[in-house]
Parts: C-alpha cells; sequence; structure tokens
C-alpha cells in the first residue's frame, strides 16, 4: 500500500514539473513572437512627421471672396507638400478687409496654393491668372477662325496667319504653337465650358510674340486650332501659299537676253553688250 502511495506522487510530481516546463516553453515562444512583431512594425510604421498646410473648409467657386471661416488648418506629410501652398492663416488672409479671390473652383479639403488664388485684394480678372513676364492679347474670332466647340480657359491653340504674301498670293503661316488661353469673351473661370463660337479669345504670351500677333490682326486674318490636351509635339514652322497648295511648282523667274558683239581694240578682243534685235 505504502508502495503504491509513493508511486502516485511520483507521478503526480512528473506532471506537475512537465506542465511547468511546457507553460515556460509557450511564454518564452510568445515573448519571442511578439519582440519580432514590435520589430517589424517599428521598420514599416514609422511615425510620418507632418507641417501644418491650409485647406479650403468648404467648396469654393471662381470669383468667390476666401474668409477666415473659408479655410482650416490640417496636417499634411511633411514630404508630400505641394509647391505654393500656404501654411498659416495670416498667409491667406493678411488683410480681412483686402479678401484673396479663388482663381479655380476647389472642394473641401484640397490645399490652397498660389495658382489658385489671386493676390490681397486683387479681383478675379485676367490680369491676376498672368505668368509673370506674359502678356494678355485678345483676338477677335468668327466662324471663319477655326475656333468651335466646346472651349474653356487653361486649352492650347496654335495660331496661323493668312495674309498676302508677295506675287503667289495668300500665304499661311504658323506664327505660333502652343498658347495658353486665358479668358473666353473676357471670362477667365476655367470650370466654365463655353459652347458656340466666342467673340473673343485672350491668349497668354511673350511681349515679342504679341507685337507679332497685332501685326498680323492688323495685316490679314489671324486662325486659331485647338491643340490636344497632352499633345506635347514641337511643331516646325509651317507655310503654305496657294502653289504649294495646288502642288505646284515654282516656276524660276525669266533670265533676262544679253547680246554681244566682239571688237578687237589693239591687241585685244572685247565683248560690248548691244540691244537685242529680232
Amino acid at each position: 500500500m505504502r508502495a503504491v502511495q509513493i508511486g502516485v506522487l511520483g507521478i503526480g510530481l512528473a506532471l506537475a514539473g512537465f506542465g511547468v516546463y511546457m507553460a515556460q516553453n509557450y511564454v518564452q515562444q510568445t515573448r519571442q513572437a511578439l519582440a519580432v512583431a514590435q520589430a517589424r512594425g517599428a521598420n514599416t510604421v514609422a511615425p510620418t512627421a507632418t507641417v501644418e498646410v491650409m485647406v479650403a473648409a468648404r467648396p469654393l467657386r471662381y470669383g468667390e471672396p476666401i474668409r477666415p471661416v473659408d479655410v482650416r488648418s490640417v496636417a499634411w506629410p511633411a514630404d508630400a507638400v505641394p509647391p505654393g501652398v500656404f501654411q498659416t492663416m495670416e498667409d491667406v488672409v493678411p488683410d480681412p478687409d483686402r479678401p484673396r479671390v479663388a482663381l479655380r473652383a476647389m472642394e473641401p479639403m484640397e490645399p490652397l496654393m498660389a495658382v489658385k488664388v489671386s493676390e490681397p485684394g486683387q479681383p478675379a480678372g485676367i490680369t491676376a491668372m498672368l505668368t509673370p513676364g506674359m502678356r494678355a492679347f485678345t483676338i477677335r474670332v468668327d466662324q471663319n477662325s477655326g475656333i468651335s466647340g466646346t472651349l474653356r480657359p487653361s486649352d492650347t491653340v496654335d495660331i496661323y496667319w493668312t495674309g498676302r504674301g508677295g506675287q503667289d498670293g495668300e500665304v499661311t503661316r504658323l506664327l505660333s504653337s502652343g498658347v495658353k488661353i486665358i479668358a473666353l469673351d473676357e471670362n477667365g473661370d476655367q470650370d466654365r465650358t463655353f459652347n458656340g463660337i466666342p467673340r473673343s479669345v485672350t491668349i497668354e504670351a511673350a511681349p515679342e510674340m504679341i507685337a507679332t500677333l497685332a501685326q498680323g490682326q492688323s495685316t490679314g486674318r489671324l486662325s486659331l486650332s485647338l491643340v490636344g490636351l497632352d499633345d506635347t509635339t514641337a511643331v516646325s514652322q509651317i507655310q503654305v501659299d496657294s502653289r504649294s497648295l495646288l502642288g505646284m511648282e515654282t516656276r524660276a523667274a525669266p533670265v533676262a537676253e544679253r547680246c554681244t558683239v566682239r571688237t578687237r581694240r589693239g591687241s585685244e578682243v572685247v565683248m560690248i553688250e548691244i540691244p537685242c534685235t529680232n
């Protein structure tokens, strides 16, 4: 009887020791797995540095004044800040009596950028949309100017001139390629689609090109050709006259007939030109 009790006690102690061993092994494996997961998390989910960026607090439309209640500050990833954003309320509204004006439509949470708003106190006119160093020029258009359909400011066009080109009659020449439209009938709202034919198109160009266009508009007709949205093809100089249009070769100018006679002057023979007769 005593031997049976001792045997049962030994078996119990053995089972208890095995249980303690298994528990310690499980705890150790759990700690190792937790340490690996934390290390992986530290490598893949590192905290991102942020900066304050001013965004629209409500939908803003072209021409609307921007007040302090129309914007708010949000945390923006520092490595993804768009160029030209405003980072403080003082930058957006330096003077409440002279607010900026939206030059483009903006949706809530869209960053406010310098290209989307006017200068403080400046209206949403054509001058507010000009790139520094560029000038605006208005071209009169009609159904014969090559522009129709759906247009909007920010579209680009090629400009052609047609006028008298000497003895070959009218000539059509490419004056400028990829010119940006900034207004249609003096309206610069880029979110407004113009259906039909506008009375005038205002473009943006360098002062030298403005002089060329002014001369072209006064001496002939200017035509516009719409350029595709993603078209970056470089266009070389193009000129077409009536002969090239019809595939006719340009005739060389006739050579004037010359008549001469030989005469001797001492020991020298010279050629003297005389009028030609039939």
